[in-house]
């Protein structure tokens, strides 16, 4: 069906008095606007549904949601699962995040699942923590994680607390497009449901137990900690204010700060471009504080408290970005090195991380006798890995990928931005104790490991037209075979169309190069856009630099040249 078709059957259904009905109104004569909005139908992604809130089939709205929701209760009931075993359902800050996590909770009752419902905003790891605690068959958090306000998500779990992948991601999905968009699906209004037992509100209990479980991932005694050591910390007006703040509390490290600004929840996230740390941008305020407290370090976390990020003090009165590979390399050092001391650290541990991620953390976990497995890019793959090395005899160790994410534990089966930041935190204090510094570590690990340098180009290519540049630039590197991008020979090339090895299937592609320099490449499965991952390790800092950026200018001149 094409666009200005599925526009034209939205306007006779949509009733009038929708809120959505007025704004299909005025893009009516609008190709460009009725073509992006329903040129495709929005589907599950690297992380579930997400795109922005609005009218059509590619976009976020309670047709799209109520749908997904059906679907699942499908999947659910057609499986075998146990319904009253129940759904965990969670929100972000986002605009309309309440309003479709009430309404999922409607339909899921009205086809008789329980579901257990937090009446406000929580991060995600505590979302995929209740799906394990309570036993639940499945989890939903509405959230779009680090994506611009126009944006909201809807993030499905399975019961292993990880999110939806494989056999189950197609099942679902199968049962989400057997129905219309405007089906009248079963509802049981909130009051009914609670009345009936089938919605049951969750609080402070889940509250404690996740809080408890972030605290037992501990890793030195208190007396081994400088609990002073200064820092500053920004939810950017998402769910993670308030558990970071008890966690900070309540293991005492007294000068522990919240950016004011920052603090409370923002659907439109006024003090930020977008609320992604990922980006520098996003510790302006941060930085301001730090500076004003001789903070050592900042510590930012995205609306849903998945991702986390940090930053460092240079020394000189500023403040120095720490990407994801060398923050996990970080935290793998610190668990390693406490477990191996403690005597904890088991015989078989197991770290999974991505195929886009680079090689530092890896060398440290050999050093340890870690064994590492590798997984498609996102943490419904990564942790989805789990019950696979369990069964081989291997223990979870840690997880991590370069978008600065990581699960320290296993009883959280997606990024735990809180639990991360916590032990950042410990980590500054461990070393402060010590007459250290994070980036005096860093450099240590550099020394003995090499020098690792990365980076990471996103080409944003938004709408139809962009989506078909993609596929013709993942085309032209696919089928053309370079064997040379500028003065870099090409030892591999890695194609995971069709899988690779014991991975499954993904469009990426991996370049290695005889001098062990590699990049890789994708598109992504949440935003419009292709990325491209670049490493390369010398014994060298500036050698390794230079590699990385000869690498970016001879792919981004073939990309350039792709029309």
């Amino acid at each position: 069906m094409n666009a200005e078709k599925a526009y034209e059957i939205w306007l006779q259904k949509l009733p009038k008095e929708d809120p959505l009905y007025p704004e299909l109104l005025s893009i009516r004569g609008n190709e460009k606007e009725i073509t992006d909005r329903f040129y495709q139908e929005i589907v599950f992604g690297t992380a579930g549904l997400r795109g922005i809130c609005g009218a059509g089939t590619n976009r976020m709205n309670a047709y799209t949601v109520g749908r997904a929701t059906q679907g699942i209760a499908d999947y659910i009931r057609e499986s075998g699962e146990d319904p009253a075993k129940g759904v965990a359902i969670a929100y972000d800050c986002r605009h309309h995040s309440r309003e479709f996590s009430e309404l999922a909770a409607r339909i899921l009752a009205g086809n008789g699942i329980r579901v257990y419902l937090f009446p406000s905003l929580r991060p995600t790891p505590e979302l995929s923590f209740a799906v394990r605690k309570l036993a639940c068959v499945s989890g939903i958090n509405m959230t779009a994680s680090h994506n611009p306000k126009e944006y909201n998500g809807y993030k499905v779990y399975w019961k292993d607390g990880a999110q939806i992948s494989g056999e189950v991601s197609d099942g679902i999905l199968a049962k989400i497009q057997s129905h219309d968009l405007f089906d009248a699906f079963p509802q049981c209004s909130l009051e009914k449901a609670k009345e009936k037992g089938l919605v049951v509100m969750l609080g402070e209990e889940m509250d404690r137990q996740y809080l408890d479980y972030v605290e037992s991932l501990q890793q030195q005694e208190d007396d081994r900690l400088d609990r002073s050591v200064s820092v500053v910390y920004t939810p950017l007006n998402g769910a993670g204010s308030i558990p970071m703040e008890r966690v900070m509390r309540e293991r005492g490290f007294s000068n522990f700060r919240i950016v004011p600004e920052q603090k409370d929840p923002d659907p439109d996230f006024t003090t930020v471009p977008f609320p992604n740390p990922e980006n520098p941008k996003a510790f302006a305020l941060a930085e301001a504080l730090g500076k004003k407290t001789d903070a050592q370090i900042l510590v930012a976390t995205d609306p849903d408290s998945d991702r986390m990020a940090v930053e460092v003090s240079d020394g000189k009165g500023g403040y120095l970005a720490l990407d994801g590979n060398q923050t996990g390399a970080l935290i793998i050092w610190y668990l390693a090195r406490s477990k191996k001391e403690h005597g904890t650290l088991p015989a078989k541990s197991a770290m999974i991380t991505s195929i886009v991620t680079g090689n530092f953390g890896e060398a440290i976990c050999r050093d340890y006798g870690i064994t590492v497995f590798r997984a498609l890019t996102g943490f419904k793959n990564i942790c989805g890995r789990i019950p696979e090395i369990e069964k081989k005899g291997y223990t979870y160790f840690f997880g991590y990928e370069e978008s600065i994410g990581c699960a320290p534990g296993e009883q959280v089966r997606d990024k735990d931005g809180i639990a991360a930041g916590m032990l950042l935190v410990e980590m500054a204090a461990f070393l402060k104790k010590q007459g250290k510094t994070m980036l005096d570590l860093l450099e240590e690990l550099y020394q003995t490991y090499g020098y690792y340098a990365e980076d990471q180009v996103s080409v944003v290519l938004a709408g139809m037209e962009g989506q078909e540049r993609i596929g013709r630039i993942m085309d032209a590197f696919r089928r053309g075979r370079p064997d040379h991008f500028g003065d870099f020979a090409v030892k591999e090339q890695i194609d995971y169309l069709h899988g690779y090895e014991d991975i499954p299937a993904q469009n990426a592609l991996k370049f290695i190069m005889t001098d062990g320099s590699w990049f890789a490449m994708r598109p992504s499965g949440t935003e419009p856009k292709i990325k491209f991952y670049y490493y390369a390790v010398t014994k060298d800092r500036d050698a390794s630099r230079k590699k990385v950026d000869g690498m970016k200018t001879a792919v981004q001149s073939l990309v350039d040249s792709i029309a």
